[in-house]
C-alpha cells in the first residue's frame, strides 16, 4: 500500500494514508460494537505521520481498558466514525477501515476481544485471536 484515500459518508472529512499499516485487526470489544453500530470494528493501525486529514472531526472522549483516554473522532455532519487516538498507543491512529475508498488487499491478521465476540460469527481464517487486547 503506497497511498490510500478515504472519507466519511458525506465527504466533509477526507484523508490520505501513506505507508503500510502496523496492524490490521477486527475488534470485538463492547465499545467498538457500540461505536460502529455493528458486531465488530475493522481497524487499521497506522503511524500518525502516515495519516493526513482534510476537514474537521468531532471527538468523543472514551476510556480504554488501560484507564487511559481514547479520543474517538467522527464527522459532525454525517456521524461516520473515522479513527481513534489512544493514549496507551502514542504516535498511532486506529483507522476505521470501512471509511477507505477501497479495501482491496486488506485482510484482518488479528482479532482482539474475542471473548466478547458474538457467538454466530466465525473466526477469520488465518488471523490470530486474542480474548482481550494484546
Amino acid at each position: 500500500m503506497s497511498h490510500r484515500k478515504g472519507a466519511c459518508l458525506c465527504g466533509a472529512v477526507s484523508y490520505t494514508l501513506s505507508g503500510e499499516p502496523r496492524a490490521i485487526a477486527l475488534c470485538h470489544c463492547s465499545h467498538c460494537k457500540k461505536q460502529s453500530g455493528s458486531a465488530f470494528s475493522f481497524n487499521l493501525v497506522v503511524r500518525e505521520s502516515d495519516y493526513q486529514q482534510s476537514g474537521d472531526t468531532t471527538v468523543y472522549l472514551d476510556t480504554g481498558d488501560s484507564g487511559e483516554p481514547v479520543h474517538r473522532h467522527f464527522c459532525a455532519k454525517c456521524g461516520s466514525p473515522l479513527f481513534a487516538r489512544i493514549a496507551a498507543a502514542p504516535g498511532k491512529v486506529i483507522l476505521k477501515a470501512g471509511t477507505l475508498d477501497s479495501l482491496e488487499g486488506l485482510r484482518p491478521l488479528a482479532e482482539i476481544y474475542t471473548a466478547q465476540a458474538v457467538p454466530w460469527l466465525d473466526a477469520v481464517e488465518g488471523a490470530q485471536r486474542f480474548p482481550q487486547n494484546q
